[in-house]
């Protein structure tokens, strides 16, 4: 999800995405641990994509703050 995104939706969304995702990534962990993927890359993809989530939930908070 790009950056671009991100910033459209409205903090309650943005937390929800992230909790979806942070389910589908443990989801897509135990399946690789089990039998490997076949792109075992978008696990990284998929743990990037949640950091730049949290990046943007910090990024409102200190906002808000000031």
């Amino acid at each position: 999800m790009a950056t671009k995104e991100l910033k459209g939706l409205s903090d309650q969304e943005l937390i929800d995405k992230i909790k979806e995702e942070k389910a589908a990534l443990n989801k897509s962990v135990l399946n690789h641990a089990i039998s490997p993927v076949e792109n075992p890359s978008k696990i990284r993809e998929d743990r990037r994509n949640i950091a730049r989530m949290l990046t943007e939930v910090t990024n409102r908070k200190k906002a808000s703050k000031k």
